[in-house]
Formats: structure tokens, sequence, C-alpha cells
């Protein structure tokens, strides 16, 4: 996440490049920083931060080799956002293809849609001059058959037979609809989290915003979460800031979190409360969701809020500005 500063002194609003990451992923905030500070634009700055994520794997939520779905695959979630002309680039449920964020891009630049999904996009990829690879592990395999052997627990389904709260699949509808009141409660876990997230403010107030992820685990296959969809995973809009949001997407995406946060802050509310109010909205629905928003303004100020959940009562993430000499984790606690 990259977040802009204001300048001591100035008569008006200046930005200070700034980078904020979620999850305190220092090797994406550093990537981002040198690609801003050697003259590359924010785009650049939140593609490549992204992809260097991709490439390490970052705690097993970002990249090729983690979170395997219900068949044991790896597919892959991303989207990036130009702030100045709004416009989008998205992949979803990627596969085959590692570098999901350098896709996302492609399909901003090359075509005049904001979303490719399934084989079709890894087709396109591919004609983009990106390589088939490989996104299995075998960490990930592990883990497919981990989960095997523990009766395919947890998992996505509801209200079907055989009874997906005790046994593997394959499900289907039962013969007499019996619906129960399911609460909604988020099967992540801070040792789950599922997002990198990416705001990036240049010197100018220029914003761009990014996201990739490798979704939730044991996912039903087709899935797809918060990550890709413009507002929901981040949004960016260079005439009020940037914002992006981890967490149970399955949930966060029906409130379009990254979307209001930015909206809360054309209004004039600083980012901490932006994100507050965001994540408080979320509450009123879903009190035991797991999530948190990253939020920075054009005019240099920054912040984050979570939701506080057993486990889950502080929310770490990485600031790059030229104030300081490296990135710098910020925490801040759950509300």
């Amino acid at each position: 996440l990259l977040v802009a500063s204001q300048l001591v002194g100035a008569t008006s609003p200046v930005a200070l490049p700034l980078v904020v990451n979620t999850w305190a992923f220092e090797s994406a905030a550093e990537t981002a920083w040198s690609i801003l500070m050697s003259g590359g634009s924010e785009l650049d700055a939140v593609e490549r931060g992204c992809s260097q994520c991709e490439i390490e794997q970052c705690d097993g939520s970002v990249g090729y080799g983690g979170s395997p779905d219900e068949s044991g695959e790896t597919t892959l979630d991303a989207m990036i956002m130009d702030g100045n002309t709004m416009e989008v680039g998205a992949v979803a449920n990627l596969r085959r293809v590692k570098n999901a964020i350098g896709v996302a891009r492609k399909v901003m630049e090359y075509t005049k849609h904001t979303l490719l999904v399934g084989e079709s996009a890894s087709l396109f990829a591919v004609r983009m001059g990106f390589p088939y690879e490989d996104l299995t592990t075998q960490k990930s395999l592990s883990r497919y058959s981990e989960w095997l052997n523990q009766s395919c627990q947890p998992n996505y389904w509801k209200n079907v037979v055989p009874d997906s709260s005790k046994s593997c699949g394959p499900y289907k509808r039962p013969a007499k609809e019996t619906f129960k009141e399911e609460k909604t409660i988020s099967q992540r876990s801070v040792h789950n989290h599922d997002t990198i997230g990416m705001i990036v403010i240049g010197g100018s107030g220029s914003v761009a915003a990014g996201t990739s992820t490798n979704g939730a685990i044991h996912k039903i296959p087709g899935r797809v979460g918060d990550s890709p969809i413009a507002g929901a995973g981040s949004y960016a809009d260079s005439t009020a800031g940037g914002a992006a949001a981890t967490g149970d997407g399955d949930i966060m995406m029906r409130f379009l979190p990254s979307y209001q946060a930015v909206e809360y802050m054309r209004m004039g509310i600083d980012p901490t409360v932006a994100c507050e109010k965001v994540i408080s909205r979320i509450q009123k629905y879903a009190p035991k969701f797991f999530g948190a928003v990253i939020c920075a303004n054009t005019t240099g100020s920054y912040g984050a809020a979570c939701n506080k959940i057993p486990g889950f009562t502080q929310f770490h993430f990485m600031v790059s500005t030229p104030l300081l000499s490296q990135p710098m984790e910020q925490v801040v606690d759950c509300i």
C-alpha cells in the first residue's frame, strides 16, 4: 500500500511518494519504492511490488504453491487500477500462469475489458507472452492431502448432502430442501489471510492500487473473492486517494469496502477514520468476520483498521516515504 505524506510548510497539499502494503510484506514495499524512486510510474510500482510477493509466495497466500482448492489446484486472482483514468485490469481463477498482477495490467493496457476469468484468462496471458507454468508445489499437494484426510474440513458448502460438516463430497442438493440458518462466520484465520494489497501515491498526487492473491484455501473451484473486484479488493482515485482490503473476501466483497473508504476520504474524512467506518459497517452484519482495510489520501495521510476477533487483535502493514530510510512496519489495534 502506498501512502502520501504532506510536505511540512507547504502552502497547498503536496504529496510525497509513499508505499504501503498489507501484512508487512517488506520486500514488496522495498521493490515498489525502488521502482518509484528510479522514475517508474505509480502503476509500475504497484505491479512490481505485487509481483515480488508472487515470486516470493508471500506468506503462502500470494502466488503459486499456496491455497489449493477442492481439487488440489492453485489458481490466482489479481487487479490493478489507475486512479488518473479510472481504468482497471483484473484476472480471476487464473490457471497455470504465475504473474497474475502482470496479466491484469495487460488486460487494462491491451483490451477494452476490465476482468478476464478462468481458462480464457490463461489463454489471453499466453497471447501476451506469459509462459504456462505449474502452480502446484509439494507443499500445496501436502496441504491438499492433509485436508482430504481430515474429511475435507473446513469447506465452503452448506445445505447439501452428504453433510458437508462431516464428510467429503461430491455434494448435491437434498431431495427435500431444508435450509439451516447459517451464521456469517469467517473460516479464515490470522494464519490464512489471502491478499497483498498495495497503494502507491506519487509526488504529483497520482494514485494507483492493486492486489494479488491465491484466494481462500480449499475454496470451491471457480470461486472468486474480493481481490480482483474493483472497489472491493482495492480502489484508486487520484482526486481522493486509495484503499485496499484483505481478509475474508466472500464477506468483504459484499460491502465494496475499498470504494467506500475512498468516498469517505473524498468527503474529507481522515483515512484512519474512513477505514474504521468501513470495518464498522461490515461488523453490523458479520461481527466475527476476519478483515482489514488500508487507506491513504492525496494530502499526506494514511491509516488502517481491522475487525477484532480471537487471535487477531492487531494489524501490521508497511509504509515507505522519503522521510524513512527503509520501509517501516506500522501497527493498529483492531476495533
